[in-house]
């Protein structure tokens, strides 16, 4: 039986990684399929994604390599081929989840949807239409804690290794990002910092903007600025009004959400500090 499995790795840059890692693989009857590196000038670290085939078992595989990491310093991990499972987490507005559902029943999303949570009941109907469990969980200033407990219990209860903050109009604690650093992305208009608060639109629309985008990326402690995975930019013109802005906006973050998602299910992002290294 043939498996199918991704590593991804990234290491101080030094002559002799690809040539120990492509090594080790083919020792155990590998058979590599695609491989993408990039040597980061800036911090001296290469990065490196590589899926492969194999006869032997993935887990052996694994387990073998320990050596060849320790001996280039690697942080590294084997995936095997199987679709990532993605909770969703909403408040009222539908449209990033609503694309999402139909590129995971088209088969395009990369992973498998397993639920979705709302502070709010506006989407149940939605969640439940598509065959997915609905969990409100309100959260109010005096519930925040056990709230963000009880999301943290369906993350694990789900077996959740990516939660997409597709519009969720909550800001989660730091012990909270903390817990799901590196599994959590979020998404928001492109506007930030320069039009905060409410009606981003409308004050967009005041200042006559001629781009409207979306920023994907992982949830940090630091409110909307934590390592970009993708953006996504429209233009536009004067006779745009705030409704029509909006719209294109939802547009802008369905696009950029779902381009995220599917490079994080198919192990496409590594971080890189404050940044991140996307093999498309």
């Amino acid at each position: 039986m043939t498996d199918v499995f991704t590593l991804t790795l990234s290491c101080p840059n030094r002559a002799g990684i690809v040539r120990a890692v492509s090594s080790h693989l083919t020792a155990h009857g590998g058979d590599i399929v695609e491989h993408q590196q990039f040597d980061d000038p800036r911090s001296g670290r290469l990065f490196m994604r590589t899926r492969a085939t194999t006869e032997a078992d993935v887990e052996a595989v694994a387990a073998g390599f320990a050596p060849v990491a320790a001996a280039f310093g690697m942080d590294y991990a084997f995936h095997p081929q199987r679709p990532a499972r993605v909770l969703v987490m909403v408040s009222r507005s539908g449209h990033c989840l609503n694309d999402l559902v139909f590129r995971w029943r088209s088969g395009s999303l990369g992973g498998e949807l397993v639920g979705v949570v709302s502070n709010h009941e506006d989407l149940r109907p939605m969640a439940e239409a598509a065959g997915l469990p609905f969990l409100h969980v309100p959260v109010t200033p005096a519930t925040k804690d056990e709230a963000e407990a009880r999301l943290l219990a369906i993350v694990d209860d789900l077996d959740a290794e990516l939660v997409v903050l597709a519009r969720y109009m909550q800001i989660l604690s730091d012990r909270t990002c903390t817990a799901l650093r590196g599994r959590a992305i979020n998404i928001h208009h492109s506007f930030l910092p320069g039009f905060v608060g409410a009606k981003p639109y409308h004050q967009a629309h005041d200042r006559g903007v001629k781009l409207v985008g979306a920023t994907a990326h992982y949830v940090t402690p630091d409110l909307d600025e934590g390592p970009i995975i993708e953006q996504e930019v429209v233009r536009i013109d004067h006779s745009y009004d705030p409704e029509a802005l909006q719209e294109v906006g939802r547009d802008a973050e369905a696009m950029a959400l779902s381009r995220a998602v599917r490079w994080h299910c198919q192990r496409r992002v590594l971080l890189d500090g404050h940044r991140t290294v996307v093999f498309r």
